[in-house]
């Protein structure tokens, strides 16, 4: 996955970010609030400040947020910057008091949107409003846990729906706080391509290192927004300190998200056509080799057949497995993708072999 991705970079398309979410995880102060809408005000570009107003944590005795008190003073800048603030609801009394000082559009955190009960108890809260919905991944990489919790807030009504991509809670996150896992937001988007995707760099990185990289990744894989963690003094932050940026950082991450010139991008544009008709040729080829695999294979299973040998040969199908992966060694091909491809043709093999027997 990640050679794919870099090689998308040397590509340099057009930037098609069209929703940028940015602010602090926690409401920590009516000074820290204003602070940071001071600087996001400023910014063109930022389309919602988030702000967590509820948060309860992982384990007992740390922050929890400070509750209705943030909301009034995120009313109260809202209407002073001319800006619109977002934050996270689990539970039915959330919406109804952000819908009263004024937050039109919530988010529906992680482990909420894993617990369809607790899903289905917002979706009675925002039936009939006109709040904006968005849906973050649940911690596990299950992606119908996810197109379940957006298809319930979709039947409620809510027009404008997004879903959030923050990283899956694995054993091994390879020095991520959230794997990213980006096949399974790529899967969501095939099965709701009109539901807009962003990515939640934060979440994912766990470290503010990482934020830029993953953006950069988004970007390639065609996200229509971000979901930042911005903080005027991360080091004081009093959750999340490690994942946050200063709005310098902030500002100098969305100076990269210009658009590249002109005259490169049209010059690209023709070299991705030609590229792309090339792998659609090279796609025709694969899927007519592998028709013809599958005739041998049945051709295969009468002789098997005849002389009354198990469809199975483990020993051969051995030789095969590391035959196939030196060979693709010696292309430059990933092991693990290798074997996975030879597995589900020799599923395929097996039951057009099983099929004829029968």
């Amino acid at each position: 996955m990640e050679n794919i991705v870099y090689l998308c970079i040397l590509f340099q398309e057009s930037i098609m970010i069209k929703t940028i979410i940015a602010g602090p995880c926690s409401v920590e102060s009516r000074e820290q609030l204003r602070q940071v809408t001071a600087a996001l005000a400023a910014m063109p570009r930022v389309t919602l400040i988030r702000a967590g107003v509820w948060k309860p944590r992982t384990r007992p005795g740390g922050f929890e947020g400070l509750g209705e008190p943030a909301l009034q003073w995120m009313q109260e800048l809202a209407q002073e910057y001319g800006v619109q603030y977002c934050c996270e609801v689990a539970k039915p009394k959330h919406v109804e008091l952000c819908q009263r000082h004024g937050i039109t559009t919530v988010w529906i955190g992680a482990r909420t949107t894993g617990n369809p009960f607790m899903v289905e108890e917002l979706c009675s809260a925002f039936a009939g409003s006109e709040m904006q919905v968005l849906v973050k991944n649940p911690t596990s990489p299950d992606v119908s846990l996810w197109l379940g919790a957006i298809e319930r807030v979709l039947q409620a009504g809510v027009k404008g729906v997004s879903a959030v991509h923050r990283g899956f809670a694995m054993y091994h996150n390879r020095g991520y706080r959230n794997e990213p896992l980006w096949e399974v937001p790529m899967t969501l988007r095939r099965e709701l391509p009109e539901v807009p995707l962003l990515c939640d760099p934060s979440h994912i990185g766990g470290r503010r290192e990482l934020v830029a990289p993953l953006v950069r990744t988004a970007v390639q894989f065609d996200y229509d927004g971000l979901m930042v963690e911005v903080h005027h003094a991360p080091e004081s932050a009093l959750t999340d300190a490690a994942q946050q940026l200063t709005p310098a950082a902030f500002a100098d991450l969305l100076s990269q998200l210009s658009t590249s010139d002109s005259q490169h991008s049209t010059f690209n544009s023709h070299k991705l056509d030609s590229l792309r008709s090339q792998i659609d040729e090279i796609d025709h080829e694969l899927l007519s080799l592998l028709a013809r695999r599958m005739e041998m294979s049945r051709q295969i299973s009468f002789i098997k057949h005849d002389l009354q040998m198990p469809v199975y040969q483990s020993g051969r199908w051995s030789d095969v497995v590391a035959d196939r992966l030196q060979q693709a060694t010696a292309l430059g091909l990933d092991a693990d993708f290798t074997r996975a491809l030879l597995e589900k043709i020799h599923g395929e093999s097996i039951r057009v072999q099983l099929a004829d027997k029968a």
